[in-house]
């Protein structure tokens, strides 16, 4: 599949820019919570620019830029800097995240992190793989046996009653709770089977376009908060439960609970 060279392509090359301005730029705020640095934008221009090379006429939509419009063409969907609050502190959690989509569905997705050089890639019915090695989900049999993961949206400071509402129930019956700053390696790290379950509000596609693919091709489940899958790339990511299939039907349960309080 060319796309899944081209991507292997991007993503390492997103990295090396990453890596390259890790701990020499500074940032700006686009929202309270929501850092820019020029390494974004850079990452992301050297993403696109080697997609470009092998795809002129794919359409792109990027955090950063909604490049070109959607339809249902070949999309690729990027975030060149998952973990920007991270990176801008020198906190090394933080990669490059992109999807290929076409006809609508996620087809390939890829997840680069530079700091470890670790390199996961999916392609829809082919595997999922991390530095060229098949990945699983855990075993992981039930809630009270699983590590966690979350993260809290821009909005958490108006709202951190109800997002720390659920995160108080998951740390009551989970082994524990991690929160890492970086959606697109929490899908990873599931993939790899390094946890068990994951939720989070208020994402957006280039998050978990290539993550979502990533746990599905691992073994694992991904869905909204009512058990469905996304069906738009427009909604994906809004409500995020991705797990390893055992622990979806608890952590679902309680999730379902809890929004109707």
């Amino acid at each position: 599949m060319q796309e899944i060279k081209t991507l292997k392509k991007a993503l390492l090359g997103g990295g090396a820019v990453l890596s390259r301005y890790f701990g020499r730029v500074s940032y700006r705020l686009k929202g309270r919570a929501n850092l820019l640095t020029e390494a974004d934008l850079r990452s992301q221009k050297e993403v696109i620019a080697i997609i470009k090379k092998s795809f002129p006429d794919h359409g792109f939509l990027a955090e950063e830029e909604d490049v070109r419009g959607r339809g249902k063409g070949p999309l690729w969907v990027i975030d060149p800097l998952d973990g920007t609050t991270n990176y801008a502190h020198t906190f090394p959690v933080a990669a490059v995240s992109i999807g290929f989509l076409s006809g609508g569905r996620v087809m390939a997705g890829g997840v680069f992190d530079p700091f470890r050089k670790e390199l996961f890639l999916a392609g829809r019915g082919r595997g999922a793989f991390l530095n060229g090695r098949r990945i699983k989900v855990s075993a992981t049999p039930e809630l009270s046996k699983a590590l966690l993961v979350t993260g809290f949206p821009y909005d958490r400071a108006e709202k951190i009653d109800f997002y720390s509402s659920f995160f108080s129930k998951f740390l009551r019956i989970s082994h524990d709770v991690r929160r890492m700053g970086s959606a697109s390696l929490d899908l990873a790290w599931l993939a790899a089977g390094r946890t068990d379950g994951y939720w989070e509000f208020g994402l957006k596609p280039w998050d978990v376009a290539a993550g979502g693919l990533l746990v599905e091709e691992a073994g694992g489940k991904v869905s909204d908060f009512s058990g469905l899958p996304w069906e738009d790339i427009g909604a994906y990511g809004a409500q995020t439960l991705a797990t390893n299939g055992k622990t979806h039907p608890e952590m679902l349960k309680i999730i379902k609970k809890l929004m109707r309080k």
